[in-house]
């Protein structure tokens, strides 16, 4: 193991608490556990033999345990108030939802949960230990046809205003697909999200014609393929990259250097002061892995390398077209990307 991967393993443990999910960074701002960064910074552990991967996702069943009460509601009643959604951020220590407004509706969170509990069942990992795991898996699946998915705009994996979100739709269709030999998925729920994506492709979402998220839906839920993929890949490489990371959207307000003139203006306002997200870069790495393409995946990788910090931590982002980066460093995300990139490309090479 080199020691870039090892560096990137240790500030994984340092982020895991004692129940199994991740804090986000250990910076001020970000000491929470978002349900997408825990699964994120689980993936690198889902070939391994180490029992993290089923902790991960034990506490996230209990966690859901806790909140049945909502489940059972919104299995049957569509949410009204973005707090009636379910949660993707906690605290950190006794996984509680937090009360500040927030953008509750984040469908991709769910259906990242779905997808790891079924990939984790598909290679030998006991997820699941008994009939309540398996009662809470049913209930995931029959909020996310209850909200109707397909159809619900939802705050999207940036956790911004809500819109139809191909990310969204596309991890939702890959989690109910996941988990269809574990417990009853109604097939038409699975069609309708392939039908919205066939309509929003090759766009993110109506005001986003591309977008980072967009790629999940290679790597890791393989819901684009071939020229489909190679196409997203394409336009966010055109359109998003920049030096040191990859902008999440054109017009990105959060962490812009612009930032302090309000968040309000119009995309455009913000065109070239949005931040470059470091993840992006291994991000694209496994996305070219997808593809075949060895030698893309292997610049990518090289890039990534160039900015890390020298104990090996990739800050959250640069700020735009600088050598200076926010205190969210490092961010747990980028490192486990950064190790499933190395690793897959060693196994090919």
């Amino acid at each position: 193991m080199n020691e870039k991967i090892e560096n990137s393993y240790h500030i994984l443990d340092q982020l895991r608490l004692p129940h199994g999910l991740y804090l986000a960074s250990s910076s001020s701002d970000y000491k929470y556990v978002w349900l997408r960064d825990s699964f994120y910074m689980s993936l690198p552990y889902l070939n391994q033999d180490n029992h993290l991967f089923e902790k991960t996702y034990h506490r996230i069943l209990d966690l859901f345990k806790e909140y049945e009460w909502k489940l059972d509601i919104h299995t049957s009643q569509r949410p009204r108030e973005q707090w009636e959604y379910l949660h993707s951020r906690y605290s950190a220590e006794d996984v509680k939802e937090i009360p500040t407004p927030w953008g509750h509706a984040q469908h991709d969170a769910i259906g990242a949960i779905l997808w790891g509990i079924g990939m984790g069942e598909k290679r030998g990992k006991r997820i699941i230990r008994d009939h309540k795991d398996h009662e809470i898996v049913q209930k995931l699946v029959g909020y996310l046809g209850c909200v109707q998915y397909w159809e619900d705009a939802d705050n999207g994996m940036w956790e911004e205003w809500r819109e139809l979100h191909s990310s969204s739709i596309g991890a939702c269709a890959a989690g109910l697909e996941a988990v269809r030999n574990l417990v009853f998925v109604p097939g038409e729920w699975i069609e309708n999200g392939q039908k919205t994506l066939t309509e929003l492709f090759p766009r993110e979402s109506h005001d986003r014609p591309y977008d980072l998220a967009q790629l999940s839906l290679i790597y890791p839920y393989q819901i684009l393929q071939g020229e489909d993929a190679r196409m997203v890949v394409e336009q966010v490489e055109a359109q998003l990259l920049r030096e040191r990371g990859v902008i999440r959207y054109k017009g990105d307000s959060y962490y812009s250097t612009l930032e302090q003139e309000g968040r309000h203006h119009d995309l455009a306002y913000y065109h070239g002061t949005e931040a470059e997200w470091t993840f992006g870069l291994p991000w694209l790495a496994l996305c070219y892995l997808e593809l075949g393409d060895n030698k893309k995946a292997k610049y990518y990788l090289t890039r990534t390398e160039k900015v890390m910090l020298e104990d090996g931590s990739l800050p959250e982002l640069y700020f735009a077209r600088s050598h200076e980066y926010n205190t969210n460093t490092p961010l747990g995300w980028g490192s486990a990307m950064y190790i499933l990139a190395r690793e897959q490309y060693e196994r090919l090479n």
